[in-house]
């Protein structure tokens, strides 16, 4: 890794044509994700959605499917921009390194099933259901950013 590979300035910050691409990417990728989950929800056996949860997070009328479609392309956005100052600092080629960034995203975060759904969380169906969702996003994120 490069000395100079973490100080930060506010010139650092700008906006930038790569940075734009790799939100617009993860919004892409989220999106890809959302759109697949009726499919994988068959294929794994597993009813579990990511775009119910937020959006039935936010509200629980009629509206949450669209706020839960929003929300994770928003997610996608950010991880997206992470994955971009990740990317300028680790020698790692980007397609490699998007899956890699999003399936640790997942082993990091899965165990927080445990305060919203704990049968989720000792499902082996819904583990896999959620490797392969991350494993998508960081395939299409590394194609795209």
């Amino acid at each position: 890794m490069r000395p100079d590979a973490f100080p930060r300035t506010a010139r650092s910050w700008r906006p930038s044509a790569r940075r734009s691409r790799a939100a617009a990417a993860g919004v892409l990728a989220a999106t890809i994700w959302a759109l697949q989950e009726p499919l994988d929800r068959r294929l794994f056996g597993c009813d579990h959605s990511d775009i119910e949860l937020l959006g039935k997070a936010l509200t629980r009328g009629r509206r949450w499917r669209p706020a839960g479609f929003a929300v994770h392309a928003v997610n996608g956005a950010v991880f997206g921009l992470a994955f971009h100052e990740l990317r300028e600092r680790v020698p790692v080629s980007p397609r490699k390194l998007a899956v890699a960034a999003a399936l640790a995203e997942h082993l990091a975060l899965y165990p927080l099933f445990y305060f919203v759904d704990r049968p989720l969380l000792t499902s082996p169906r819904a583990f896999a259901q959620e490797t392969w969702r991350h494993l998508l996003f960081g395939w299409v994120l590394g194609r795209l950013a």
